[in-house]
């Protein structure tokens, strides 16, 4: 009980490293594709962590394939979301509406992964997990619109909006699907395959851009931030990801997606020359504090429990 109760406190501190890569990626990939269009930058990062995800799985025995055989319906739908649906949509959005619009709907991720999870998986509900999810959604905001409410107040809201709303459908489907494999397949199996089979229908969309020429012409820079995207943000990243849904849950996972956009904020100005505020600062302070709210609410009940335990 002990050792799991280690193992579980281990994984809270191993999540922050997934919105800390997702961040960086956001800065890399927006580089990225001022040099090679953006369905082909996805399928190429995608496809070659693929690659590099199912020489490791063969090399350590990790691959199963009666397990895949069982779960390739919830897996191809895992794909399908989290790898090809949210990408494709996340970037034709920003074609029609602009990142302010995106990042405001996007945001709300984590309230609809916990309503899901409570409503369809049967995890717990508390208090502590709702205050957190607010203070942190409100700090999100405030960096988002950078403290300004004129920023709100100037949004209009388009078809490219409901291209990030069906990103936001893609994502949620795909953590409330990645709790139930998970508890069949391993984390490090349901990474492989899922971008496996996302990165083949990437690639497929890919070549109605006619892209691909321009990979090998792509820079030094931009060559290293792809070198970012596929060990950190979609290797180790989605693995931490899926680890994490199977150990703490959908619901308390998916508040570390608040971090995401705070961890973009810094990194855009420490190596990208972007512009940050107090009122940002205020608001990553204020979702740091809701994200260590809502995700000590259940690791606290679990210490209480083992002490009753002994």
């Amino acid at each position: 009980m002990q050792q799991e109760n280690k193992q579980t406190t281990g994984m809270y501190f191993l999540l922050l490293l997934v919105p800390l890569f997702w961040g960086g990626a956001f800065g890399a990939a927006k580089h990225i594709i001022t040099e090679v269009p953006p369905i082909t930058t996805a399928a190429f990062r995608f496809g070659l962590a693929g690659l590099i995800l199912f020489a490791a799985a063969r090399f350590s025995s990790e691959w199963n394939s009666t397990k895949i055989k069982e779960q390739w319906m919830a897996l191809l739908l895992m794909a399908l979301t989290g790898i090809f649906g949210y990408n494709v949509f996340f970037f034709m959005g920003l074609e029609y509406t602009s990142a302010v619009n995106g990042s405001l709907i996007v945001a709300t991720t984590p309230v609809f992964v916990t309503l899901g999870a409570v409503l369809f998986l049967g995890e717990t509900w508390s208090a502590r997990l709702g205050l957190g999810l607010i203070i942190s959604l409100t700090g999100v905001f405030l960096v988002i619109i950078n403290g300004s409410f004129q920023t709100l107040k100037e949004l209009q809201f388009n078809a490219g909006d409901l291209l990030f709303i069906a990103a936001l459908i893609c994502w949620v489907v795909h953590g409330l699907i990645g709790k139930v494999v998970l508890a069949k397949v391993s984390p490090f199996l349901t990474t492989t395959v899922t971008t496996i089979v996302g990165s083949i229908f990437l690639t497929l969309l890919s070549l109605l851009e006619k892209g691909w020429g321009k990979v090998l012409s792509m820079s030094y820079q931009a060559w290293g931030e792809m070198a970012f995207m596929v060990f950190c943000a979609s290797i180790v990243g989605f693995f931490l990801w899926n680890k994490g849904i199977q150990k703490i849950g959908a619901s308390r996972a998916s508040m570390y997606m608040n971090l995401v956009p705070i961890n973009a904020a810094w990194i855009a100005f420490f190596l990208y020359d972007a512009s940050i505020s107090w009122q940002q600062i205020a608001g990553m302070l204020m979702v740091i504090f809701g994200v260590y709210v809502s995700t000590t609410s259940q690791h606290k009940r679990k210490k209480i429990e083992i002490k009753k335990a002994i």
